[in-house]
């Protein structure tokens, strides 16, 4: 029924963080021990609600801790379905299906010092990477900018395990993140930036102007980047299938919607697991995958996010 190997697991546990944001607190049905992980792994949740949703959250936990899983799980303005679900319908004792964590976002083993930048719900892939910075006795600090003490999500918990390696800016208290504070990094340090589409990019940006490596600075996007202008298009399969993607799905929706099984994971153009050798046409790419030369070369596309510029892809599908 699912696209992919899944457990089973039932909500032992439920706290509210903020206002907008909740813990959720995952154990296996049977009592065994779950998966074990890395610091900034994910998995995808499947709950039946009629309609199948899935959706990704980081695990929030400790990675040496396999009898439960955590998430948290910050209700969306713009929400489809998902978060909204989790907030209002889910319960304890509440079954449902995840599958095996996957991270894509890991923790460099090169660096001398870690230095996390998190705003808002971008905190939440940090929490599992500090974790096992700590178990290591491994250098870290994190900066996370929030709008108040009271809308900071994990605050208590932060202050108590780490205070000394934690920065807060509430902007309440006219206190922000400023790019500046990248100078202050000593040589070898590595840099992760979660939370909001232009807090990254101002980050990514400066760490460019200022010299750091492109492997020295990393990134999680929970949401990917958004077209100006939507246009459908065609696609031609390798078959001499003819199919048409409306401006309201993606393309990988499009493949998985007639029955083809094009490859996923992410789905916010980070992973690179759904790219595509494209034949013949132009794309619009979206995701932070693939190089400036291979977006260039236009042979391939990340279907969870990308588009056909031209009116028609000629896919090796």
């Amino acid at each position: 029924m699912y696209k992919e190997k899944t457990i089973p697991v039932m909500i032992k546990d439920i706290k509210k963080e903020t206002e907008f944001v909740k813990r959720f607190t995952l154990a296996s049905v049977d009592g065994k021990p779950l998966p074990k992980f890395s610091g900034g792994a994910h998995i995808s949740t499947y709950i039946e609600d009629g309609d199948l949703l899935v959706r990704q959250y980081s695990l929030t936990s400790s990675p040496d801790n396999t009898k439960h899983y955590q998430i948290g799980v910050r209700l969306s303005d713009s929400s489809r379905g998902g978060s909204r679900y989790w907030h209002q319908n889910m319960k304890v004792g509440d079954k449902l299906h995840i599958s095996y964590p996957k991270n894509h976002f890991p923790l460099s083993f090169k660096a001398k010092h870690h230095v996390f930048y998190a705003a808002g719900i971008g905190i939440t892939p940090f929490l599992s990477m500090m974790n096992e910075l700590h178990s290591r006795g491994t250098s870290f600090e994190l900066h996370y900018a929030s709008k108040t003490e009271e809308a900071c999500a994990f605050y208590e918990f932060l202050q108590e395990h780490y205070p000394i390696q934690c920065r807060f800016y509430f902007s309440n208290k006219k206190k922000r993140i400023h790019v500046s504070s990248l100078e202050e990094h000593p040589i070898g340090t590595h840099v992760y930036f979660c939370g909001p589409e232009s807090f990254i990019t101002d980050l990514t940006e400066s760490a460019s102007q200022l010299g750091y490596p492109a492997s020295s600075v990393h990134m999680e996007r929970f949401t990917p980047l958004q077209p100006k202008e939507v246009k459908a298009f065609m696609v031609l399969l390798k078959d001499g299938t003819l199919i048409e993607v409306t401006k309201e799905q993606t393309l990988l929706e499009t493949l998985l919607n007639n029955g083809i099984k094009a490859p996923y994971s992410c789905r916010v153009g980070r992973c690179g697991t759904c790219e595509l050798q494209v034949l013949e046409g132009e794309i619009t790419h979206y995701d932070s995958f693939l190089s400036e030369e291979q977006k260039q070369s236009q042979s391939r596309i990340l279907t969870c996010v990308s588009r056909a510029k031209s009116a028609m892809l000629s896919l090796d599908i």
